[in-house]
């Protein structure tokens, strides 16, 4: 029987590998031309939440980028787009702003879901995305 399936690689750009080995997930993954990235959240590397919407924001979707291009991605790529937020109603204008910034044109499929904790008490939003390899190309 022969098949067709690309082998799923794990990938884990520098300084996430304790999230693999310690919290047993990928930071992400990729199947032939699709990179799925795991919920990014806005600390530093130090483990140390950015100080408001804002920053945690650009620390997620930096933390995202970072992880797709160790995928061979970029943000231009990314076709989906799943955020989880402790307040929508307060915060999705300052979280947008800075969305805006990582992903100017191009958009991608988007759904924001409310919810009533992440994984440290500090933290606002988390950030996941899909990406197809060479989707962003003009």
């Amino acid at each position: 029987m022969t098949t067709n399936s690309a082998p799923r690689q794990v990938i884990k750009p520098a300084g996430t590998e304790i999230l693999y080995d310690n919290f047993r997930f990928a930071p992400a993954t990729r199947v032939g031309n699709v990179v799925w990235v795991s919920g990014q959240v806005g600390i530093d590397a130090h483990m140390v939440p950015g100080d408001g919407m804002e920053a945690q924001a650009r620390l997620a979707f930096q933390a995202l980028k970072t992880a797709l291009e160790a995928a061979g991605a970029t943000m231009a790529d990314i076709v989906e787009l799943i955020t989880f937020h402790i307040d929508l109603r307060g915060e999705m204008e300052d979280f947008a702003k800075v969305k805006d910034e990582f992903l100017p044109d191009r958009y991608p499929s988007w759904s924001a879901v409310g919810v009533t904790q992440l994984a440290m008490p500090e933290l606002r939003v988390e950030v996941r995305a899909v990406a197809v390899i060479g989707s962003g190309s003009a």
